[in-house]
């Protein structure tokens, strides 16, 4: 009797001939027992946070300021990848088939940089308009910004200790970003937000419901108490059309 190969087995005998490669984009190893190094396996991983936290922004939000701070994390990690490709130079560790790109400059530490440093650049200058009378406002611009220096930092430590990256190229990595921060701030601050009020115009921006909030001090404080007066009245007209029993 003929002996036929099923379709599955053929799969096993064929995967014996094909080189499998794990997709790096998150796996970060860290020395096994090494508590510490374990935290900062986990740090490293902010900037996929970071870009998760844009995504769901943009979707609820829909302001083009959110948007054009997402477009220029995107360019800074093309910026990193031209760069990586024209320097070419090799990372501290080897880890075999694991990363087979080159290591300078450091795309974690120049994204997280670029990331940090418009922040401050957005509390410093973008919101400088906003009533600084009130020490709860003023607190919670030193810990947000604060927050992002410490993240950003950790993250910079941590490719090092993990021999991701050397000294130099986290440096450079975190220069680099600081640099593209300070011109997308600038191109965005002068060049686009002043465009921003004749895009929101566009028919495709009304169809996505794409808004600009750069003329409201407050965005939060503005949704809070819009949302809170469109419930009361319509709290109220609920109660007006209920049946008298």
């Amino acid at each position: 009797m003929e002996n036929i190969a099923s379709p599955v087995s053929e799969v096993f005998i064929n995967n014996d001939a094909i080189e499998w490669q794990p997709l790096s984009l998150t796996l970060v190893e860290y020395p096994k027992g090494d508590l510490f190094g374990k935290f900062l396996a986990f740090m490293s991983l902010a900037p996929f946070g970071i870009g998760a936290g844009f995504v769901t922004l943009i979707l609820f939000r829909r302001d083009l300021h959110t948007i054009a701070f997402f477009f220029g994390t995107l360019v800074n990690e093309l910026l990193n990848i031209i760069l990586k490709h024209l320097i070419c130079e090799a990372r501290p560790l080897s880890r075999g088939h694991l990363y087979n790109e080159y290591g300078m400059p450091s795309s974690h530490a120049q994204f997280i940089w670029f990331f940090t440093i418009y922040v401050l650049y957005f509390f410093a200058i973008r919101l400088h308009h906003i009533n600084n009378n009130s020490i709860i406002s003023a607190l919670w611009r030193i810990i947000i910004v604060g927050s992002c220096f410490i993240m950003a930092l950790i993250v910079s430590f941590g490719r090092v200790y993990l021999h991701y990256h050397t000294t130099t190229q986290v440096v450079v990595g975190g220069f680099v970003g600081f640099i593209f921060a300070t011109i997308w701030f600038t191109v965005v601050h002068r060049v686009l937000t002043p465009l921003f009020p004749q895009l929101v115009t566009l028919k495709l921006c009304e169809m996505l419901m794409i808004r600009d909030t750069t003329l409201i001090p407050n965005v939060l404080w503005f949704e809070y108490t819009t949302t809170r007066q469109e419930a009361r009245a319509r709290g109220r007209k609920m109660a007006a059309l209920k049946p008298i029993q």
